[in-house]
């Protein structure tokens, strides 16, 4: 099966076969009013007839946006491509009569009109709208939905009834009381037991009950912690309020809510939901930071060694556990406008960062964050990825002109695209051939390859020696370019934390009751070259991307990062690199 074939068997096995019925069903009819018209054009009363049935796409059309859309406008847009098809069957209507001016319509209409379908076909709206449902009812339709879809469910080995059965008495609750945060959390912490970072949980359709899975139970006790490689757990981000009570940046601490700290962690820090358990115990002590009560006990380790005890009061507006994430992921807070916007627009960015080290920034594997961009879609549909290949050339031949002899790659917190950026940036920077990601179906539970695009290393920078940083919101196509880089030579895969841990394409959406609540999920599958899931990790979330040298955490790091704000790892990066540049 060649590229273009291929890839339309992907998006076919992934579509929403309901609603490619419809759109069928409004195709067959206009091609029904098309007969009519032949056969009945010289009789009044039958072309009289015939206006009145060019009515009926449209009428379907609006029936599809009752069931399926009405409430929801966010959710028109999935459809405009079939609403467009019934719109266009009253292009005819007004020269029925007339016979060049009836070809003329009917013909645009119909060409119109299959243009439209295959566009509803390739967009593969797998939308579901529950909002005029109940709690209970919107959340057993959810499971039922990704029981039947979610693409990773053999692979995690998720019970997706047993899950459902878990979490349905905290919907009941939240139903009896009409409490929609206590649905949005019930929801989150389903969605959270299957570990997959491309299952997104949005609360944001009612900000007044937005919650996050970084957001529950959480309260402002003017710290965050973070735990070194030595297993110590440190305060980091402390403000006037805790400095008083004798805790500062860098104090050891040693107890939480009246439990020793260790065990704190391990009872009382809610499921995140991140697929790699590694990645999870890294962060748990940053979230721990926020758990408790009005009031919560913390015991550490004062200057002169003395272990004390203190209480701490929920300040308000939590900002602490924020910072502190936000400084371990070397981002800015995305509450932040005009910082995330100068973030993002450094996508793709180069410089020099010595004499000799030249950067890439790689924050998405996409042309300014657009998936919809004429050449993305193109090189999915064609496998064609040598604009991606030229711009990654130019980006390195413009750093080698300025003097560079190595260089950093910073994949961290890349939100993912299209995997053809990282498989382009590979063949530049390798001489071999090896098997890339390919795309696939899932049939009655197993897993099949549509096509296979594989990398034709250019050799062109095989010599250089390069670091590429990862981090554990390095996701999808971004995770999928930190496999892929981990396998060249002259690339170390480098980080204090492994890639996130999920590459599979999303598209299921489903949205809850009332508009509280949308959980999207993959339903787009993406396999390695023997055949099995790329990237994702399995039940026992163990990593199968893993960093090839692990970034050492310990005390003076933890100040650089969390206190004097400083990117720890890229000066990491750069001293690896001239270290071995030395040898």
């Amino acid at each position: 099966m060649n590229t273009f074939t291929g890839t339309l068997y992907h998006l076919f096995a992934s579509a929403n076969k309901t609603h490619i019925v419809w759109c069928a069903a409004v195709l067959i009819i206009m091609l029904l009013l098309a007969v009519i018209h032949h056969f009945g054009k010289n009789d009044e009363k039958k072309i009289r007839l015939w206006r009145f049935l060019c009515a009926v796409p449209l009428i379907i059309c609006a029936v599809h946006e009752w069931i399926y859309v009405y409430g929801v406008t966010d959710l028109l847009i999935w459809f405009v491509p079939m609403y467009l098809i019934g719109i266009l069957a009253l292009l005819p209507v007004p020269f029925a009569k007339r016979k060049t001016g009836y070809r003329i319509a009917a013909s645009a209409a119909g060409i119109m009109s299959v243009l439209c379908g295959l566009v509803f076909c390739v967009m593969s709206p797998d939308r579901s709208n529950h909002v005029r449902e109940s709690y209970t009812d919107s959340f057993h339709a959810l499971v039922r939905e990704m029981d039947e879809n979610y693409i990773l469910k053999e692979w995690k080995e998720a019970d997706l009834g047993a899950l459902e059965a878990k979490y349905m008495p905290a919907v009941r609750e939240a139903e009896q009381e009409q409490d929609p945060a206590k649905f949005v959390e019930a929801v989150t912490l389903f969605c959270n037991e299957l570990h997959d970072g491309h299952i997104t949980v949005n609360g944001g359709y009612d900000k007044s009950v937005y919650r996050s899975e970084t957001d529950l139970k959480t309260h402002e006790y003017g710290l965050a912690m973070v735990q070194l490689d030595s297993g110590d757990i440190i305060a980091v981000c402390t403000t006037e309020e805790v400095n008083r009570l004798g805790i500062e940046d860098g104090t050891v601490i040693t107890g939480w809510g009246g439990k020793p700290v260790a065990q704190a962690l391990a009872e009382d820090v809610p499921d995140p939901g991140y697929p790699v358990k590694a990645n999870a115990d890294r962060v748990a002590a940053i979230y721990l930071s926020g758990i408790g009560g009005e009031t919560v006990g913390v015991s550490f380790l004062d200057k002169s060694g003395t272990e004390r005890t203190v209480t701490l009061t929920d300040l308000g507006k939590m900002h602490t556990r924020k910072e502190a994430l936000c400084a371990f992921r070397s981002r800015p807070d995305t509450t932040d406008d005009e910082a995330l916007e100068e973030y993002r627009g450094q996508n793709f960015g180069t410089k020099m960062l010595t004499d000799k080290c030249g950067y890439l920034k790689l924050q998405s594997m996409m042309l300014n964050y657009d998936i919809f961009s004429f050449q993305h879609i193109m090189c999915y549909l064609t496998g064609d990825r040598s604009y991606a290949r030229e711009l990654f050339r130019e980006k390195l031949l413009g750093l080698k002109a300025q003097g560079m002899e190595y260089l950093v790659i910073d994949l961290r917190n890349n939100t993912g695209g299209f995997d053809e950026f990282g498989a382009s940036l590979c063949e530049l920077l390798t001489a071999d051939d090896w098997p890339a990601e390919r795309l696939g179906v899932r049939e009655n539970g197993q897993y099949i390859a549509a096509y296979e695009n594989d990398i034709r290393g250019t050799g062109e920078f095989a010599g250089l020696q390069v670091v590429a940083l990862t981090n554990f919101r390095c996701i999808s196509a971004g995770d999928t370019a930190a496999l892929y880089l981990s396998r060249l030579p002259n690339v170390t895969l480098a980080g204090i934390t492994d890639p996130d841990g999920s590459a599979q394409g999303t598209g299921g959406f489903c949205l809850l009751s009332d508009c509280i609540v949308s959980v999207e999920y993959p339903i787009s599958l993406c396999l390695d070259e023997t055949g099995a899931p790329n990237v994702d990790t399995r039940a026992d979330r163990i990593s199968r991307d893993p960093v090839e040298v692990r970034i050492p955490l310990g005390y003076d790091a933890a100040m650089r990062i969390f206190r004097d704000k400083e990117d720890y790892e890229l000066d990491w990066a750069v001293q690896y690199l001239e270290r071995n540049a030395e040898r």
